[in-house]
C-alpha cells in the first residue's frame, strides 16, 4: 500500500515524530511506500536538503526492511529554485515523487499565496517541460478570517478557513493550469468539501490530468467533533464530509491519503495545526473494505497512486 502524503517532521521537528518512527508505523499496518511532504524544519526547498533527507530515508529503509521512502520537493516562487527543483526530480526520481505547491500557508512558510505568484510558478514548470506531478495544498488565503479563530474553541478554526476557500483555490489551479498550457498532472491533496469535489469532476470529465485524495478525518469526522482535531484544510460541516465519504465510494476520489501530522501535546494547545493520521488509515481502509470489492480498495490504497506518480517498475 501507499500513503501519498504524510509529515514525517524529524530533524528540528523531531519530538513530534521522526522518519524511523513514521515508518515503522506504517509498515505495520501494512504500507510499503510513504511520500513525505516538504514542509520540513529546515524544508526541502534545496537540493543540498533534499539530498541530505534521502539518506535519512534510506538508513529507515535499510534497518526496516520492505518500505520505501520517498519525498517531494518543495516550490517557492523563485524561478532559479523551482529550476533546481525540476532537476532534481529529473534526477532522482522516484525518491523524488514530486513537486509540493501550498496555496496557502499551513505548517512551516511555504505558502504561494496569490494568483500571479502561482500562475509564474506553473508557468515556469511549463517552461521547463516538467510532465510530473504537482501537489497542491488547495486552500485561497485571501478568503481566511482569522478573526474567527479562537484558541480556546478549536471547532472555530473551520469558520476562519472556510469551505470557500479551498474551492476557490481548486478553480484558481485548474484555471492556471489551462491558462499555462501545463502538462504534468495535477493533484488536489486532502480533499474537504463537496463543491472541490465537484470541481475536480468537471475537470476530469474535461480532460484534464488532475486527481485528489482524501484523508480519514475527513471522511470520517465533521467540525463538530473533538476540538484536538485541528489541521488544514479544517474539518467540514456534515454535508461536506458526506460529499468526501461519497466520493470514496463512488470512485470521484482517486486516492487516500493520511496526512500523518503531529505535533506534541503543547504545540496543539498552542494552535498548531495537524494530527497523527497513519492509525487512522487502518482503520478507515477496515471499515471501507467492509462494504467495497477488494478491487476499489486495491485502487485507493496502491494502484491509482502507482499511476498517478508513476512509479512500480520505475522504482529503484
Amino acid at each position: 500500500m501507499i500513503d501519498p502524503h504524510v509529515h514525517l517532521r524529524d530533524w528540528a521537528q523531531r519530538t513530534c515524530e521522526t522518519i524511523l518512527h513514521g515508518m515503522a508505523l506504517a509498515k505495520e499496518i501494512g504500507f510499503t511506500h510513504l511520500f513525505d511532504m516538504p514542509n520540513t524544519n529546515p524544508p526541502l526547498t534545496s537540493r543540498e536538503n533534499i539530498e541530505k533527507r534521502l539518506v535519512d530515508g534510506k538508513k529507515a529503509e535499510d534497518y526496516l526492511k520492505g518500505i520505501k521512502y520517498h519525498i517531494y520537493a518543495g516550490l517557492t516562487c523563485d524561478k532559479e529554485q523551482i529550476r533546481e527543483m525540476v532537476k532534481a526530480y529529473n534526477d532522482l526520481f522516484p525518491r523524488v515523487v514530486g513537486l509540493k505547491l501550498f496555496m496557502g500557508h499551513s505548517t512551516g512558510s511555504m505558502g504561494i499565496t496569490t494568483f500571479p505568484e502561482q500562475e509564474n510558478v506553473f508557468k515556469t514548470l511549463t517552461e521547463l517541460n516538467y510532465r510530473g506531478v504537482v501537489a497542491v495544498h488547495a486552500e485561497k488565503e485571501s478568503l481566511f478570517h482569522p478573526s474567527l479563530y479562537d484558541n480556546a474553541k478549536k471547532e472555530t478554526h473551520s469558520l476562519a478557513r472556510p469551505s470557500e476557500s479551498e474551492v476557490e483555490a481548486i478553480k484558481d489551479a485548474i484555471s492556471i493550469v489551462k491558462n499555462t498550457g501545463f502538462s504534468g498532472h495535477l493533484h488536489i491533496a486532502h480533499i474537504s468539501t463537496k463543491g472541490g469535489i465537484d470541481e475536480v469532476k468537471k475537470a476530469k470529465e474535461n480532460g484534464m490530468r488532475i486527481s485528489c485524495g482524501a484523508t480519514p478525518h475527513h471522511a470520517m469526522y465533521n467540525s463538530s467533533h473533538n476540538p484536538y482535531f485541528k489541521m488544514n484544510p479544517p474539518l467540514r460541516i456534515e454535508e461536506d464530509r458526506v460529499a468526501v465519504w461519497n466520493g470514496i465510494i463512488s470512485g470521484t476520489i482517486d486516492l487516500l491519503e493520511s496526512d500523518h501530522a503531529p505535533h506534541t501535546k503543547a504545540e496543539t494547545n498552542s494552535g498548531a495545526s495537524g494530527i497523527p493520521g497513519i492509525i487512522r488509515m487502518g482503520e478507515l481502509i477496515f471499515v471501507l473494505s467492509e462494504i467495497l470489492p477488494p478491487s476499489r480498495i486495491k485502487e485507493l490504497t496502491y494502484s491509482n497512486a502507482a499511476k498517478i506518480f508513476n512509479i512500480g517498475e520505475n522504482e529503484r
